[in-house]
């Protein structure tokens, strides 16, 4: 990294830990996808894990979903070990990659009573839950229609829909927000806030927008390594902007 910009450790913050990441390392071969990654999500928080494309924000995510084991350290869901005790963390997680197993030929409806199913919801549960999140994400103009005729912001929300099905406590959202439009865009993050009201929320990103729409707290990394933790105020307390700190903290050496 350049500069002489600031890093900053890990922040102790308050409450029961929804998400902990304990020294996250992935290695493929000598290339450091991420290293040492330390930070802990408290229920109720909305957070922006920000940073450039190839930061290692999406292979950060996999550890702590449990689908990608560390080379070393360890990651927790509700407090379970997402390396030992998966199914217990995932019933406690909703995660949406940034392109999330969507079929084009299913319709909304068809496709989330598939997923009940498959997390094992009885009949009258399924019933209840699929109604739940079709309002909840507004997918009742489309629910009849083909899911690869629908417009990208749409098929985002069939994605949200689909990980709130089992009522997670913790959502971890791999840029949702990627090759939307502006009116996409601004539906999704409303969607988002809406869940921020009852979730804890890991929001994936480099779009600086997003922090100031959405988060209570940024944590930033650049190439593998954790830059910044702390609140959008506190990374903007010296007066300058995000974009000048975002480049500060991110420039290649």
């Amino acid at each position: 990294m350049g500069g002489s910009a600031e890093v900053r450790p890990s922040r102790q913050t308050v409450g029961e830990a929804m998400i902990e990441a304990d020294g996250l390392t992935k290695y493929y071969g000598a290339f450091i996808a991420a290293k040492d990654i330390s930070f802990r999500v408290p229920r109720g928080e909305v957070v922006a894990f920000l940073g450039p494309n190839g930061a290692g924000k999406s292979t950060t995510m996999k550890m702590l979903t449990g689908y990608l084991a560390p080379s070393a350290g360890t990651a927790r869901i509700a407090g379970k070990d997402m390396s030992t005790d998966r199914l217990a963390g995932a019933a406690r997680l909703g995660y949406l990659p940034e392109n999330g197993p969507l079929y084009p030929d299913m319709t909304p409806r068809s496709l989330l009573e598939f997923f009940a199913d498959a997390r094992g919801l009885s009949k009258a549960r399924r019933a209840e839950r699929v109604d739940a999140v079709v309002r909840q994400c507004e997918l009742g103009s489309v629910i009849g229609k083909a899911i690869g005729k629908l417009s990208k912001g749409y098929r985002q929300r069939v994605g949200m829909a689909q990980v709130l099905l089992h009522e997670p406590d913790v959502l971890i959202l791999d840029e949702p927000t990627s090759g939307l439009d502006p009116n996409q865009i601004r539906e999704v993050r409303e969607t988002i806030r809406r869940l921020g009201e009852s979730k804890t929320i890991l929001l994936s990103t480099h779009i600086l927008q997003e922090v100031e729409a959405l988060a209570d707290r940024v944590i930033l990394i650049a190439e593998g390594r954790l830059r910044f933790d702390g609140t959008p105020a506190e990374l903007r307390r010296d007066g300058r902007t995000l974009d000048e700190h975002f480049y500060e903290m991110t420039r290649p050496a």
